[in-house]
This record gives C-alpha cells, structure tokens and sequence, in this order.
C-alpha cells in the first residue's frame, strides 16, 4: 500500500507540473560522495557503527512553479550503512564452535563493513534567489528508498573471546583434563545479508545548493544535503533497530528544455 501511494505521488508530480503555464522544465545528472553512518541500534550487534565512504549519482527533472520555487524529483543510486572496527560481537560463527544460549555472543577483534546499497526516489520542494552573484537554493523533502543489495564485509584475524573486554580467550578440552585456547580465526568473508534487512525505506532529505549558470539553458550546481531514514534498517527486532542516515556533497549539470 505505501508504494502504490508513493508512486501515484510521484506520477501525479511529473504529469501535473508540466502543465503549469508557463512552467520551467530542467533535466540533469548528479554525482558525488555520501558519508553514511547506521544510527541508533538496540543491541549489540547493531550499536557502535561509524561513518564510511560510499557514492551517490543520479538524474533529476525540476519544474518551476514561479520564479523562485520549483518541485525537483529525482532517482538516484545512493550508498548506506556503515562500519564497525575492534572487539564486536561475532554473528557469523565458525562452525567447529559451539552456540551460546540465547542473548549470549562471543567477541572477537576484526573489521566490519555494512554495505547497503538503495535506489532513492526524493521530491524535493527547492526555493532559490540570488546571493553574491550565485544562485542559492535550499531543498528539502520525503524520499523513499528501495534496498539494491545489502553486504557485510568483514576482514582479519582474532582470537575468539568469552567476554566484550576480550580478557578470556575461548578454549576447548585437550583430552587431557585441560583445555587449550582455539587458534585465531580468519574473519576475511563477504556475505549477502540482503534477506534480513527491509525492502522499502522512507526518511525525509533536506539540504543546500549554489548554482553557477554556464550558459543562458545550462547550469552547474554544487549541493550539500543530508538524509534520515524513519524505517527500521532490520527486518527482523533480534537484529536491532537502526536507520540509516547520511551527508551527501555532489556536483551537478541541468539543462533547461524549454518553458510549457
């Protein structure tokens, strides 16, 4: 139900705008660097994760209103998640070891990377006037996000270990009435986790341009903008509770077609 509302939103937008008198239509391509970061989290296999680097790029139609106000959808590629480096918990356990009862986690010392990779759809209400000779706008808008492929990315070499502090190493019994500290385990994996995390994401964007024209049509465009997600990132409640959220910087180049 929720997309099939979005998506009569977003057809409305792109059939009613252009009919406005007189309205000016411009297309272009953006791209640039997102600074993703999962937040929140309520457990701790989903606490404790800090920004990475991912990209966004995608097209975009703006429609003017008046002068100064326009509605800009877009769709573009847009890199979540985030990483979580040191002692953490271990999920994905070696299958020699045995499970711990239920709320219980072994704890090793490796890297770990959250890769989500989403299509988003914003619409964004943009007002723009002049400032120093630049044009200066600022947006801000819902979007929905639609989950391309979700990876977690782990790297290194540890010791498996009783405790978060990482002060008691995990042993097994030698047959000799002692036991013996199991060797450091490799945590070099990449595994698709696409399956246990929400399909559909909705959050609210909101940010700032400065447009450098180029030509009397055409227009380069700087943006800062940042996003939040208000859908759980897990599907599942034993996984945690976070949501994504980022800080995307991109250069952009429009084109206006022509005013209908």
């Amino acid at each position: 139900m929720k997309r099939l509302i979005l998506s009569s939103l977003l057809i409305s937008t792109f059939l009613v705008m252009p009919q406005t008198s007189h309205a000016q239509v411009k297309i272009g391509i953006q791209g640039g660097l997102s600074v993703p970061n999962l937040s929140g989290g309520n457990n701790e296999i989903s606490q404790g994760y800090t920004s990475r680097l991912a990209p966004n790029f995608g097209i975009t139609a703006e429609f003017g209103i008046t002068d100064d106000f326009s509605i800009e959808p877009q769709v573009n590629f847009d890199g979540q998640g985030g990483q979580r480096n040191g002692l953490q918990p271990v999920t994905n356990l070696p299958p020699e070891l045995p499970p711990l009862p239920n709320g219980n986690y072994y704890y090793a010392n490796f890297n770990n990377m959250s890769i989500l990779d989403y299509m988003e759809i914003p619409v964004l209400a943009k007002y723009t006037f002049e400032f120093g000779g630049f044009g200066l706008d600022l947006n801000a808008g819902p979007y929905v996000g639609f989950l391309l492929n979700a990876t977690e990315k782990t790297s290194g070499t540890s010791q498996i270990y009783l405790d978060k502090s990482g002060t008691t190493p995990l042993a097994m019994p030698n047959g000799s009435g002692g036991y013996t500290p199991v060797p450091a385990q490799s945590f070099d994996a990449s595994t698709d986790v696409t399956n246990s995390i929400n399909e559909v994401n909705f959050g609210i964007a909101g940010g700032v341009g400065i447009i450098l024209p180029v030509t009397t049509r055409s227009s380069l465009s700087l943006d800062v903008r940042g996003l939040y997600g208000f859908t759980n990132v897990q599907k599942y409640a034993e996984d945690g509770t976070s949501h994504t959220g980022n800080l995307i910087v991109s250069l952009g180049y429009s084109y206006e077609l022509t005013g209908i």
